[in-house]
Parts: structure tokens; C-alpha cells; sequence
């Protein structure tokens, strides 16, 4: 018998005849034996609209009260999946984050998880009732709501799983598991048995959308096994742990982000601290600067460009404004159109040649590099968004990644969801 932590996404939730599915998946663990806790999303777009109806109503709505917000969303959904486990006949209680006793930070839409409390969990668990615990959210030393950002659902199942002692950390969402790439980008992408912490950290920190990574970064530091898998389907998915005890492949995957946007300051003069006045700058308004970029001088003028989240490029924007006056730069441009391509893999630390093969196959596609950043197992460059696609479908064909199947997105009907929801009954 095995003590299961079971994530489902928005998608997994969106409507009661996939929580209902959700609840069969729940209840087969339980018949085989198993202990389950079940963390969930908010159902379907529900944060987004909760955003639009704070948004109709203040363009910059107090933190404080858009948590207390955004945390209604997973409410729903933990409450709504209970209902659906009492109705075929299981016990199920449902726990908001503070009634789960996930503790944080006071850091309002982006808080961090400081330490969980587990006794409520298990002693519900120990009496055969499955919890049902509302992702995203925990509670500051204020006794004020917190929310810990997008995709703050996965990182409460792993907490909860590293404070429960739980076997493994179920992580279900709309696909198998994880792959050398987006499969919906790169039809030949592969699935992967199993991945480390590491390789994962540096795939979710690239762009790959699976799982997010601050998840990835928790899990690493206490050991959480992580188990990637489709809702929808009973499939084997991705394990996320420890590296095993043998050499590892060249390159794991291939990530890609087209969300980042490049600001480029013309004419700066090229002296000792105004690098360091600009990025100051940047930090103190809270814009995550990724890569990098300054021009050989020329006559003591130089360009510098870096790259950030697109969601940061207001911050970016009037910080640069401000700033570039104060360093008697020209002036600034702003590029959306990039999209940022990173290999990942262990193996890139003692395999040379891994740069000099990936430009020499961008540079046959007639794919222009606009920047480069590399660390031990990651090599990422900027190319133009149009180009994205073809920039990793042709790298992962260089580094033989591709599968000798194609991958073929499905979308389940109602009529399928509730074939699935019969079988498993």
C-alpha cells in the first residue's frame, strides 16, 4: 500500500463530467489499495476571469484582496470534487489551504511555502476519508490568504507530499508526461520514462509548460518523487527524480518560450557602473532579467540588450524610460516578436561540440541567432518567433531525438469522458 498525492489541473476540473472522472481515477487508487490526497486547480479559465472581474473593477487591485480573490477558484473545485466522491459512496473532506496547514510567506501573488502542517492530512487520511486540498494558497503569519503564482498548484502537491511523507507526487494534466519537446510543436517528440530533477529544473525554467518550476525546485531539495501523467488517459507518464547511477544522454530535450520580449539601449556610453545603475533599476521594480547582451564599444558608445517575461515588460518599459536619461543613453527599442530555444541535457557537461552542432544546424535552416546563454547542461539562444518551430523541430533531428511515431493531439468528447467515467466504476 502506497500513500499517493494526486494533483489535477484546470483542464483535469473544467466541468463536472471530468470531475467526475476525476473522482474515478481517485477511487480505482483507493480500491487497489492505496492511500490518495488529492490537490486541485481552479476549474478551466476560472483565474483568468476572477483577474478580468478585478481588473473591470480597479486596474490595480490591492494584493491583498486579488488573493483573497484568487483563491475562491480552487474552493470550487475542491468542494465540487468532494461532493462527486461522496456520491459513489466514498468519504472525501475538502481544506483550503489554511485548513491544510500550508503556511508562507507574506508576499501577496507570489508567495512561497514555509513550512505544512501535517496531523489534519493524515489523521483524516487514517480514518479512510480522502482530503481534498485547494492548491495555490496557504496563509501568512497575519492569518491573511496568500497565493503562490501560476501554477502554485503543483508546488502545494509536492509540499503537501514532502509534509505527509507520501510515496510519490501525482502531477495529472492534459498530457502523457514529459517530452523531448512540445509535442504539438515537434510531431516526433518522444516521451520520456523518466527524467532528473536537474534536466526538469532546467526544461520548466526554459519554457516547457509541463510542470512548473518552482515545483521542480522543491522537489529536488527534499527528494520528492514527482509523477508526470495525462488525466485523461491511464497511460505510464514521466518520472522526475534522482539522476540514475549510469551516463546520460547528450541532450534530454529541447524547451521553447515565446512569452519573453528583448530590450536593446542604443548608445550607452561605455562606462565602469552604468551596467550596473541599469539592472539595479530592473531588480528594485521587479523585472526578471534572463539573458543578457552588450556590444563590442565603438568610440566609447556601446548597446545593451536583455530579455524578460512579456508580463514584465511594463515594469521594463518605464524602468528604461526613466533610466535612460540618467545614463545618457540614445534611446531604447522593444522587440515581442522572439522566441527563446534551449537544448537541455547532463550529458552537455562532458560532450563538446554541442554549441558548434547546434548553430551549424540553425545556420543550414537559415535560422539568425539574436542572442546566446549557456550553463553547464543548458545552451538556450533567441531566434525570431516565426522561426521557433522550425529552430526545434530541426534541432531535435540533429541531436537524434525524434521518435519513429508522430504524435497526434486529441481532445476528449463528453461522450468519451463519460465512457471513461463508466469503465471506471
Amino acid at each position: 500500500m502506497s500513500l499517493v498525492v494526486c494533483k489535477f489541473g484546470g483542464t483535469s476540473v473544467a466541468s463536472p463530467e471530468r470531475i467526475k472522472m476525476v473522482a474515478n481515477k481517485l477511487i480505482a487508487k483507493k480500491k487497489a489499495g492505496d492511500d490518495v490526497v488529492a490537490v486541485v486547480s481552479a476549474m478551466g479559465k476560472t483565474t483568468d476571469e476572477l483577474v478580468g472581474l478585478a481588473n473591470a473593477l480597479n486596474t490595480n487591485p490591492p494584493a491583498r484582496e486579488l488573493d483573497r480573490l484568487l483563491s475562491t477558484g480552487e474552493q470550487v473545485s475542491m468542494t465540487l470534487l468532494a461532493m462527486a466522491l461522496e456520491a459513489q459512496g466514498y468519504h472525501a473532506m475538502s481544506f483550503t489551504g489554511r485548513q491544510a496547514g500550508i503556511r508562507t510567506d507574506g508576499t501577496h501573488n507570489k508567495a512561497k511555502i514555509v513550512s505544512v502542517r501535517s496531523d489534519r492530512i493524515m489523521e483524516t487520511v487514517d480514518k479512510g476519508i480522502i482530503p481534498v486540498i485547494a492548491g495555490f494558497q496557504g496563509i501568512d503569519d497575519n492569518d491573511d490568504m496568500t497565493t503562490l503564482g501560476r501554477g502554485g498548484s503543483d508546488t502545494t502537491a509536492v509540499a503537501v507530499a514532502w509534509g505527509i511523507k507520501a510515496d510519490v507526487c501525482e502531477i495529472y494534466s492534459d498530457v502523457e508526461g514529459v517530452f523531448t519537446a512540445d509535442p504539438r510543436v515537434c510531431p516526433r517528440a518522444k516521451k520520456l520514462d523518466q527524467i532528473s530533477y536537474d534536466d526538469m529544473l532546467e526544461l520548466a525554467g526554459a519554457g516547457a509548460g509541463v510542470l512548473q518550476m518552482r515545483a521542480v525546485e522543491f522537489a529536488r531539495k527534499w527528494n520528492v518523487v514527482i509523477h508526470s501523467r495525462s488525466a485523461f488517459s491511464d497511460a505510464e507518464g514521466t518520472y522526475i527524480k534522482e539522476a540514475p547511477d549510469m551516463e546520460e544522454a547528450v541532450i534530454t530535450g529541447i524547451a521553447h518560450d515565446t512569452s519573453e520580449v528583448k530590450v536593446t539601449i542604443r548608445g550607452v556610453p561605455d562606462m565602469s557602473g552604468v551596467a550596473a545603475k541599469l539592472f539595479s533599476a530592473l531588480a528594485s521594480n521587479q523585472v526578471s532579467v534572463d539573458m543578457i547582451i552588450q556590444n563590442v564599444s565603438e568610440s566609447g558608445i556601446t548597446d545593451i540588450s536583455f530579455t524578460c517575461p512579456g508580463g514584465d515588460l511594463p515594469r521594463a518599459r518605464e524602468t528604461v524610460e526613466r533610466i535612460v536619461p540618467t545614463i545618457n543613453a540614445r534611446t531604447y527599442i522593444v522587440d515581442e516578436d522572439i522566441a527563446k530555444v534551449s537544448l537541455v541535457g547532463t550529458g552537455m557537461k562532458s560532450s563538446p561540440g554541442v554549441a558548434a552542432k547546434a548553430f551549424e544546424t540553425l545556420g543550414q535552416n537559415d535560422i539568425n541567432i539574436l542572442a546566446i546563454s549557456t550553463s553547464p547542461i543548458r545552451l538556450s539562444v533567441v531566434v525570431d518567433a516565426a522561426q521557433a518551430a522550425q529552430a526545434v523541430q530541426c534541432l531535435h533531428s540533429a541531436f537524434g531525438l525524434d521518435s519513429d511515431s508522430v504524435f497526434v493531439e486529441t481532445q476528449l468528447s463528453a461522450e468519451e469522458i463519460a465512457a471513461k467515467m463508466n469503465k471506471g466504476r
